[in-house]
């Protein structure tokens, strides 16, 4: 373990940026990796690359999830094809009469789709793309909504697969250092209110929206709402519904045709997240979520949609021919997501590989205090999810290492704070960084161009995160989590208030 474990996430990243093309940048530093694996021979590095492609792809939870990724695209195009889209906007548009109640629809609908990230974006991003572009919502400002949503709220919301997997590595942790006494739900729940990045992050959208733009998504709203363009100029959107399925078969859709397939999809997923973790077996919701096959059920809800979706075509006067041409148009829009989602394992499985993560937690173990402890621990589980793209794979890597080494600095109370920090840097990382799943997700969906999306997205990121590390240092000083969270929603508020006076004083009003 090295710094070269960190150059392939680096290499995929700054290639990214600079070239704003995905695919190659990826592809490239998986290359990278296999070349540092291979001590540099760049045949064998190629065969390496191939290798890791195909064991990301042939594993179950990986494999089931390409399954369910595909089927929420073939459910969103039948969503598409009855009209269903278009009879959701006939019922809302009455209401949303302004720019910015079309924002505050993404946000709210997020809020209530708490149960899974993926989710929320697939429901969200297609119940509001289209009212969005009638009012010249710029792509981008879709994508920030939908992204900066969907990964807080599942993470402290109220039942979620997240919270069954926080929960169970927090077991997990406990189990390793042989501590009783303390109920492993009971230390997350205590851990929220330190969980300061996703609170911040769920406050600076309608605090962002109801305010003014500042940085790139600022210049992209301008350029949305003077000339109409949704995405930059030269620029390629993950998917793009209307090109990939040609027009609806029924373009005065009842809003049914969205609700129904909607509510398939919702309520066998959450049925299967029961079911799957042992929910029919006498097991409460907290401990089934816990043990839940998160890509099974999901897959069971995705199909669910796309079957409801199917059912209502036919109904409709559809042809088999035409439901067979939808199916494959849906696939079709999931496309370049699947193979960037493919790519985006592979980096993780050379990170691992390299021992990328164990590298940037030695490196950083020596300067750790009880008192920078949780700054610490957030930054580095930031440096991690955003280098890795996986919130979920840094919490794994840290929450043993983190909750124990807090335990022994500290005590018992400075578990939740230390587990609040891991979860927030996760999110944060996740939030930014251009390989993550949970962006890809919200680009397609919002049918952003994926680098425009991460550009614009990471400025407003890290007016929270910075905010986030500051409170973590005052810990020792303020004590209480409540008080360091009002003074960081106060703060946040200001900031986010004068830097779009400033961006409006330099460059004249958005719009």
């Amino acid at each position: 373990m090295d710094f070269l474990s960190v150059i392939p996430p680096i290499v995929a990243v700054v290639l990214a940026i600079l070239t704003k093309r995905v695919l190659f940048s990826l592809f490239i530093s998986i290359w990278v990796g296999g070349l540092i694996a291979a001590g540099g021979n760049p045949f064998a590095a190629v065969g390496l690359t191939f290798t890791w492609m195909k064991d990301v792809m042939v594993d179950p939870w990986n494999a089931r999830f390409l399954v369910m990724t595909a089927l929420l695209g073939t459910g969103a195009a039948f969503m598409f094809k009855t009209g269903g889209s278009e009879g959701l906007i006939k019922v809302l548009q009455k209401r949303l009469t302004t720019k910015k109640r079309v924002l505050f629809l993404p946000y709210f609908l997020g809020l209530l789709i708490f149960f899974n990230d993926y989710v929320n974006s697939v429901i969200i991003g297609n119940a509001t793309k289209d009212i969005a572009a009638k009012y010249r919502v710029s792509r981008e400002k879709l994508a920030y909504v939908i992204d900066s949503t969907a990964s807080p709220i599942a993470t402290i919301g109220p039942v979620s697969d997240w919270i069954g997997f926080q929960v169970s590595l927090v077991a997990a942790a406990f189990a390793s250092m042989s501590l009783v006494g303390v109920e492993p739900y009971f230390a997350f729940l205590q851990s929220i209110p330190w969980n300061f990045y996703a609170i911040l992050c769920l406050l600076a959208v309608p605090m962002i929206i109801a305010g003014k733009d500042f940085g790139p998504m600022a210049k992209a709203e301008h350029r949305a709402h003077t000339t109409g363009k949704l995405i930059p100029d030269g620029s390629t959107p993950l998917s793009s519904v209307d090109q990939d399925l040609g027009e609806p078969h029924k373009r005065e859709g009842s809003v049914w045709n969205f609700i129904l397939p909607l509510v398939a999809l919702i309520s066998v997923s959450i049925w299967g997240l029961w079911f799957s973790g042992g929910g029919a077996e006498g097991k409460s919701m907290m401990n089934a979520l816990a043990d839940t096959d998160v890509s099974v059920a999901l897959t069971w809800g995705a199909f669910a949609m796309t079957t409801v979706g199917i059912i209502m075509a036919v109904v409709q006067g559809m042809s088999l021919r035409a439901c067979e041409d939808t199916l494959l148009g849906g696939i079709r829009t999931m496309l370049p997501a699947l193979i960037i989602i493919v790519l985006a394992w592979s980096i993780g499985t050379v990170t691992s590989e390299l021992g990328t993560a164990e590298f940037v937690v030695e490196a950083t173990q020596g300067w750790m205090t009880a008192a920078l402890l949780p700054f610490l621990v957030f930054v580095i589980a930031m440096f991690i999810s955003f280098a890795t793209g996986t919130s979920w794979g840094t919490m794994s890597i840290l929450t043993p290492i983190a909750v124990p080494l807090g335990y022994t600095m500290g005590g018992e109370e400075v578990i939740p704070i230390v587990i609040g920090a891991i979860f927030a840097g996760a999110i944060f990382g996740d939030h930014v960084s251009p390989i993550s799943d949970t962006t890809v997700m919200a680009s397609i969906f919002s049918e952003s161009d994926h680098i425009a999306h991460v550009n614009t997205q990471i400025p407003y990121a890290m007016v929270p995160a910075g905010i986030a590390g500051v409170l973590y240092l005052l810990y020792t000083v303020i004590g209480s989590s409540i008080v360091l969270l009002i003074a960081g929603i106060i703060i946040q508020y200001f900031v986010l208030r004068y830097l779009g006076n400033r961006h409006e004083r330099r460059y004249g009003k958005v719009g």
